[in-house]
């Protein structure tokens, strides 16, 4: 990062920002300077924030005339050796999935936030987390994504750069699955110095010592490492089936299958190194609240008044990671309990993953749904109180 762009990154301090405006200075403290976006409703901060800031830090802007090129400058603005990034909203999130299977294929590391609102079709703007599926399976082809779950405007700061630190490591696009409440809300954000801020970057082929001549643009580990453009090296850049050499010509089956399981795997094989859960009050407790998103703010305030008020022994569980699905974190912690309760901005979602983890961990599984607002503290409370009473 040059002296320049430095002189334009927030200082170390306490701000009032909007989760948006967050999420944008994570995205420039991580080394984001490449943004390519078209406007949608409730994300559309993020991307004014951009235009405001990436041209002071030396990196560049650019308004797109729609979603799926917004999503298919980041392509080659990774391959030319740039962080990048946009954000959209779920009816664009929808335009973006072909990009996103692309940039699994060819393993480029990208970041794609999305603010999620209702659906189905338009749906409405108001908050939601009815993406969370289409996360993970919204893609065409096999092949695993990396997803967090921001609760707050710090963690719409924090997760930002957590999402570029993956994306850079296991060469993949990573998705920040934020929602309307998050982006909107102002709170405090705390920027600490720059050096205790962990940046990491891709792995390049110059860096481990391999020449251009013996390069392989797909080989040499689980993550191979990521040759740019004008390096001198060979960069098949192909979302075709392919060798660790890129050929794509010696088609066959063993290659097909030994080229998207490595891909798939560098991801699934690596769960508990990439997935993060949080707990609270987890030890003997007989019942536990299963969230994730903003739900984590009112879920927790539900469970402890639910242990202050009435007595019930509740635990809470957050997902930070919603993909890759942390199976056996969940396994490691909940066990032999009665009522299991996942309150979403959905009819059910993520209460599908959880059932088929816990499913001989606990009596039942009871969904707590709601559309296009937070629950509150008493509508989990009511449920409680029904079941657990």
């Amino acid at each position: 990062m040059g002296k320049e762009s430095e002189k334009h990154l927030l200082s170390p301090g306490v701000y009032y920002l909007q989760g948006s405006q967050a999420c944008t200075e994570g995205a420039i403290t991580a080394g984001c300077r490449v943004y390519a976006g078209y406007p949608i409703t409730p994300a559309s901060e993020v991307m004014e924030h951009a235009a405001l800031r990436l041209p002071q830090v030396g990196g560049r802007f650019i308004q797109m005339e729609d979603e799926i090129s917004s999503a298919s400058v980041l392509l080659g603005a990774s391959w030319a050796g740039a962080k990048a990034m946009t954000a959209t909203s779920s009816p664009g999130f929808s335009l973006m999935q072909e990009v996103i299977s692309f940039a699994i294929m060819t393993e480029t590391p990208l970041v794609i936030v999305d603010v999620q609102r209702p659906g189905p079709g338009q749906g409405y703007i108001t908050t939601s987390q009815e993406d969370v599926m289409q996360a993970r399976w919204g893609h065409h082809g096999e092949g695993s994504i990396i997803a967090l779950s921001p609760a707050s405007v710090q963690e719409m700061y924090d997760f930002t750069i957590e999402a570029f630190n993956l994306a850079e490591t296991w060469r993949s696009p990573v998705l920040v699955m934020a929602e309307e409440t998050v982006a909107h809300m102002r709170e405090p954000l705390t920027i600490p110095p720059q050096n205790q801020i962990e940046i990491l970057t891709r792995k390049k082929p110059q860096d481990l010592g391999i020449p251009p001549h013996s390069f392989l643009p797909y080989g040499h580990d689980i993550v191979p490492p990521m040759a740019n453009w004008g390096e001198g090296y060979n960069v098949n850049h192909v979302s075709l089936v392919h060798h660790e050499d890129g050929n794509v010509t010696k088609y066959d089956r063993k290659t097909h299958f030994d080229s998207v399981l490595r891909i798939k795997q560098k991801i699934e094989g690596n769960v508990d190194h990439i997935s993060r859960i949080e707990t609270r009050f987890m030890k003997d407790c007989r019942h536990v609240v299963i969230c994730y998103g903003s739900v984590s703010r009112t879920a927790v305030e539900a469970v402890m008044e639910a242990r202050r008020e009435c007595g019930i022994d509740v635990g809470f569980l957050r997902l930070v990671t919603l993909w890759p699905f942390p199976e056996t974190k969940l396994r490691e912690v909940v066990d032999n309990v009665d009522t299991v309760f996942v309150p979403e901005i959905n009819l059910g979602m993520m209460k599908h993953p959880i059932t088929e983890a816990l499913r001989d961990r606990c009596k039942r599984i009871v969904s707590i749904p709601t559309l296009g607002c937070l629950h509150s503290p008493e509508m989990i409370l009511s449920k409680i109180y029904e079941v657990a009473k």
